[in-house]
């Protein structure tokens, strides 16, 4: 069978059109990943990957190598994580994944309350990342409850929304907007920001919430980042406004910081919802659904 970080180099290749770009992205030298491609073309028979001047690109044969090797690098991760869910469930731990802003601003006092209801309480593995890659890991077995603040709520999975969130405008106290009484929405939607990356739920909810009013953003972002942490920091040296979750910037709108910039129209919300595999809610899930509910006064 062929090697699983060769098939994982070849893919790398074929998306970054460099063999040492993809040799970095996966941790080796350029001559490690050479010699790894090597071997692979030697065990499949073919050359897989055409070397030019201005780069790298898979051959017909290796574009068809890749498709199949990424339904095996696939496959070898699936039966990683199932073996990883049958060990935590024979030593009782709980895997959960969660958005950043829940992992980082709600989750520790969830599971404080849950310790409290049920001192015995699972123990839990946690990993943080953002809502649509915490869909993608639940629904393919690698934690039993996941935690989103996307708006569009998975149809294929159970899912219960817990409470609500509100993104709100920041600026920096030297900017324009700190001393403006209101901005419109047009204004925002023209206006480059500092926003979190495609994919996480604080981008999609504010997407849908200006889409839905008729006015989606035009302007390119002034930063995409990969925390809130880093959009509130960038926010805060006057780079330029950024769209944030209320939580995130609390301690930072009460230093003075910060300002909260009033938007006209409606409050830009979100649902924050726990998903889980349909059918396969996990009776440690169950219990930490309902301290979660008993603290928040849901009824989930």
């Amino acid at each position: 069978m062929a090697d699983l970080d060769a098939l994982r180099l070849l893919a790398a290749v074929g998306e970054t059109g460099s063999l040492t770009a993809a040799g970095r992205r996966l941790g080796v030298t350029q001559q490690a990943a050479s010699a790894r491609l090597r071997a692979l073309e030697t065990e499949i028979g073919a050359v897989l990957v055409a070397r030019g001047a201005r780069g790298s690109v898979l051959t017909a044969v290796g574009e068809l190598v890749a498709g199949w090797g990424g339904d095996v690098v696939a496959a070898a991760a699936r039966f990683d994580e199932s073996v990883a869910a049958l060990q935590e469930r024979r030593r009782g731990t709980l895997r959960i994944a969660a958005s950043l802003t829940i992992a980082e601003y709600l989750l520790p006092d969830w599971l404080s309350q849950w310790r409290r209801r049920d001192p015995a309480a699972a123990g839990v593995r946690l990993d943080a990342e953002n809502s649509t890659a915490v869909i993608a890991r639940v629904r393919r077995g690698g934690a039993e409850l996941g935690f989103i603040e996307t708006p569009d709520l998975p149809d294929d999975l159970d899912r219960v929304v817990i409470a609500r969130d509100e993104l709100v405008v920041v600026a920096a106290p030297s900017h324009p907007w700190a001393s403006a009484a209101r901005i419109t929405r047009a204004e925002l939607a023209a206006t480059p920001l500092v926003l979190r990356e495609r994919g996480s739920g604080t981008r999609r909810a504010l997407d849908a919430a200006l889409e839905e009013g008729g006015t989606p953003l035009v302007a390119a972002p002034a930063a995409e980042l990969p925390s809130s942490l880093a959009v509130r920091t960038t926010a805060a040296t006057g780079f330029a406004p950024a769209v944030v979750s209320a939580l995130v910037v609390r301690d930072d709108l009460a230093a003075g910081r910060v300002v909260r910039v009033a938007l006209e129209g409606p409050p830009l919300t979100r649902p924050l919802s726990a998903v889980w595999a349909r059918g396969r809610a996990v009776p440690a899930a169950s219990r930490l659904l309902e301290a979660i509910a008993e603290l928040v006064g849901a009824d989930v």
